[in-house]
């Protein structure tokens, strides 16, 4: 049954919905393979989770911003679809698990209909931009950065450059050079400066976490505010073209700006230069939206019981503190395992409704930022919060704990995430609750090494492992130390340093905490502790955790576990390795010339010049393996095609494939350069379909290969 479209939702969404119908149909009636569908429905935000037959559906929320009506309604989709339950993630996105991939297409067209989207949540994209949680608010910035964030988002959204890369792509915003956003960490990261009364940003680049951190390179010191969209659809142009595809491990940007084995940054920026030409923008000015206009008006107060004064002062203490905006207040929502039922999140904009603004940010540290409140709303809003069980203090503070879900829903997850979190947290509020004030210590936890939980830059992280020990597995955490952004806003990584059984981890918590009373001086900052004692003396300090004569029944159970430990691995849908036909490949190629055809006539011509040259590296991938050629990168394909089909008169063109297929650098995107580059596409493409023909003739049938427009 066919879902009803409301007229509210734009056509292009109306389009991606009901291609996500006919891709569901024809994946159920064997018309696609489960691989090549897995593909597709990543980069709509349909995600497969570690329970057979249920998808996490993953809701892309450019930084973190939701209006009442958007939370509201993603509530009602999650109790209405799935286990009613609502997932904040370090990405400020929202996940609802247990979802039926039949129900996907309905719910995100009611998403829709108020304005939110699941369109490259997932898959090999510009995945959703994130931005200080505060951004607008932050007394230290010097202007909000938000409309930027949403810029980005929107001229990048459904764009062709970045809808097959490589590898996904993550970009920040910080609101000051505190770094607050994490910037030195992502792909393109943008921290706002003033030069002569000019906006604009220190640009970083080729951040990453995962097994292999990389803190970012400086692209720019200052690069005005209407630059910075030209520059990064530049530098995407230069990742597709050259970034790895086939071994996943260095497909990440961070590998093709690295100084050793990739481009470098120097070489980076001159590839960037290189394409500016191509560029159908060389300005894009940003609107700049009132800062004031969020703020509610006043409005009188229910009667209401009054609070614990107690806790009322620690919750004011460390969840409230005072806007940019002088007399309004933001208020931290502290939510446990960044999870909110859908009932409580109803709730919470019922009640809170008129007291603060009409936006519900979802923080960096899986929380809810409420902003705009008035002091004297503060008591009440307390109260609601309160109620709803959502008042407790310590946000986005040593016991406000970042974890992933670990083995609770995710494939790749080694151990469990979340209850170690619950237990550390417990711990440290009854035994060492004055550093809940009184330190700038955060901790995070990931299931695994790939660091969705951002252990990597934890001043204390752990991340999912094992210890073997006889024909037994014990599960570990592997404790890192000394990540993190210090007072300056210098980004650090963590490092390793050792493994630990998780059941003891509460104990070596106990131990690195009472040594930093112990040893610590005053003020000092917990990363400045631990490089003046040195990584040796840590693991000295941890090691008698690590011994194994010690061992109990217990500690061959995880946190949350009844059973014996048993590696449980999957495979990761964003790192997954996909198997494709060459005749397959070859049909890509063709819907991205039906593209092309596409955009020309609706007057896209930098689109329309993008999917013809997307056209020609496809059908020439596709001959390329046929022959069993590696097809590791854009520019690799580009310049064996002239080796292997060119040089020999296979392929007839009037210049080499890569002089034909570069022109796209040296043209301004005009109607006039897209109707002749479509129609070379075109002409090359026909090639390809009977150099196909005549090679299945021959017997060479389509076989297997790695596709390296994989997940």
């Amino acid at each position: 049954m066919s879902v009803t479209l409301n007229e509210n939702i734009s056509q292009l969404a109306q389009k991606d919905i009901r291609e996500l119908e006919t891709k569901i149909e024809a994946f159920k009636t064997g018309q696609i393979d489960e691989e090549r569908f897995k593909a597709f429905r990543l980069a709509r935000g349909v995600y497969g989770q570690r329970q057979l037959g249920v998808q996490m559906f993953r809701i892309k929320l450019p930084y973190g911003k939701l209006t009442g009506e958007q939370l509201v309604r993603i509530a009602d989709l999650s109790e209405q679809y799935t286990n009613g339950n609502l997932h904040a993630t370090t990405r400020q996105n929202i996940q609802l698990h247990y979802v039926h991939l039949d129900d996907t297409p309905e719910m995100w067209a009611k998403l829709e209909e108020t304005g939110v989207t699941t369109k490259e949540a997932c898959g090999n994209t510009v995945r959703t931009v994130t931005a200080s949680d505060i951004a607008g608010i932050d007394p230290n910035e010097p202007f909000d950065v938000s409309p930027y964030a949403e810029a980005v988002t929107q001229y990048f959204l459904r764009n062709p450059i970045n809808q097959e890369m490589g590898r996904k792509i993550k970009m920040a915003f910080s609101s000051s050079e505190k770094d607050s956003a994490f910037t030195y960490i992502h792909d393109f990261g943008f921290i706002p400066k003033i030069e002569n009364g000019q906006r604009g940003f220190k640009v970083v680049i080729g951040g990453g976490l995962g097994a292999q951190p990389f803190i970012a390179e400086t692209a720019y010191e200052f690069l005005p505010e209407d630059k910075i969209i030209p520059f990064i659809e530049a530098g995407l142009r230069v990742f597709d073209r050259y970034g790895e595809r086939e071994k996943r491990f260095k497909a990440r940007m961070k590998f093709l700006i690295e100084e050793k084995r990739g481009l470098g940054v120097a070489k980076f920026m001159e590839l960037v230069n290189d394409v500016q030409k191509s560029l159908a923008n060389h300005s894009v000015p940003v609107e700049l939206a009132e800062e004031l206009q969020a703020a509610p008006a006043p409005k009188d107060l229910p009667e209401f019981a009054a609070a614990d004064e107690r806790l009322y002062q620690e919750w004011l203490d460390t969840n409230v503190f005072e806007q940019k905006q002088k007399g309004f207040y933001a208020i931290k929502i502290k939510l446990p395992l960044g999870n909110i039922s859908s009932e409580k999140a109803r709730k919470l904009v019922a009640l809170t409704e008129g007291y603060v603004a009409d936006d519900y940010r979802i923080s960096i540290s899986q929380g809810i930022i409420l902003k705009f409140a008035r002091p004297e709303s503060l008591p009440y809003i307390y109260h609601v919060l309160s109620t709803l069980d959502l008042a407790q203090p310590g946000s986005d503070t040593i016991i406000d704990i970042t974890a992933c879900p670990g083995t609770d829903t995710c494939n790749l997850g080694v151990t469990n995430s979340t209850a170690i979190s619950e237990i550390l947290e417990d711990m440290i509020y009854k035994e060492f609750n004055h550093l809940v004030k009184d330190s700038d210590i955060h901790i995070k936890i990931s299931g695994c090494m790939n660091s969705c939980g951002q252990h990597m830059i934890a001043n204390i992280g752990f991340h999912g492992s094992s210890i073997k020990n006889g024909n037994l597995v014990i599960p570990a955490l592997q404790t890192v130390i000394g990540g993190g952004v210090d007072a300056s806003g210098k980004g650090f990584v963590a490092d390793k340093v050792i493994k630990l059984p998780t059941k003891r981890i509460p104990d070596a918590m106990r131990t690195l905490l009472t040594d930093y009373e112990d040893n610590g001086k005053d003020t000092e900052y917990y990363n400045d502790y631990y490089i003046r004692q040195g990584k040796k003396y840590f693991y000295d300090l941890l090691k008698p955790f690590a011994n194994l004569e010690t061992i109990t029944e217990d500690d061959y159970k995880d946190w949350g576990e009844t059973e014996t430990f048993v590696p449980e691995i999957g495979t990761g849908e964003c790192a997954g390795v996909t198997y494709d036909m060459v005749g397959t490949i070859i049909n890509d190629a063709k819907e991205k010339l039906a593209l092309g055809k596409e955009a020309f006539e609706a007057g896209y011509f930098a689109d329309s010049i993008y999917h013809s040259y997307s056209t020609q590296v496809i059908g020439a991938k596709a001959l390329l393996l046929s022959k069993d050629v590696k097809c590791n990168t854009h520019i690799g394909i580009i310049k064996d095609f002239d080796t292997y089909f060119y040089e020999n008169g296979e392929v007839k063109l009037n210049s080499t494939f890569e002089a034909q297929v570069l022109k796209i650098n040296n043209n301004e995107p005009t109607k006039e350069f897209a109707k002749s580059y479509l129609a070379e596409a075109d002409e090359f493409f026909q090639q390809v379909l009977d150099i196909r023909k005549q090679q299945i003739e021959a017997g060479n049938l389509d076989k297997e290969v790695l596709n390296p427009y994989r997940a």
